[in-house]
C-alpha cells in the first residue's frame, strides 16, 4: 500500500477495521468486537488476521498506534489518510451498489 493515495479497493477486513476506528481509538479486542457487530457476524477475524492487517495498515499510513503506555493494551487510531481512504472506499461501494440496484431493477 502506498502512503500517497488511498489504496482502493480495500479488502473487507481492512474496510471494517477502518470503520471500527472511525471517531474512536480502540485496542485490538475492541476492534474485533466492533467489526463483528458492524458486519452482523459476517466478518470474523482472529488475532493473527487483525494484528497482521494492523501492521500493514500502519506501514501504509492508514492507522497509527496511539496510547502505548500499557504494552498489554495498545490503542490504534485512524490517520488523516485512513479517514480519506475510508471515505473514498465508502463512496466507491455506494456507486457500485447504485449501479447494481439500477441493473437489477431493470432486469
Amino acid at each position: 500500500m502506498s502512503k500517497s493515495k488511498p489504496p482502493l479497493p480495500l479488502t473487507p477486513t481492512v474496510f471494517h477495521i477502518l470503520l471500527a476506528l472511525f471517531g474512536k481509538e480502540r485496542h485490538g479486542y475492541d476492534i474485533m468486537q466492533q467489526v463483528k457487530a458492524d458486519s452482523g457476524d459476517a466478518v470474523k477475524m482472529g488475532p493473527g488476521t487483525l494484528y497482521g492487517s494492523l501492521d500493514r495498515m500502519i506501514q501504509a499510513g492508514l492507522v497509527a498506534k496511539s496510547n502505548t503506555q500499557d504494552p498489554r493494551r495498545v490503542y490504534y487510531r485512524l490517520t488523516a489518510l485512513g479517514q480519506t481512504t475510508l471515505r473514498a472506499e465508502t463512496e466507491r461501494l455506494s456507486r457500485a451498489a447504485r449501479v447494481a440496484r439500477r441493473q437489477l431493477g431493470s432486469a
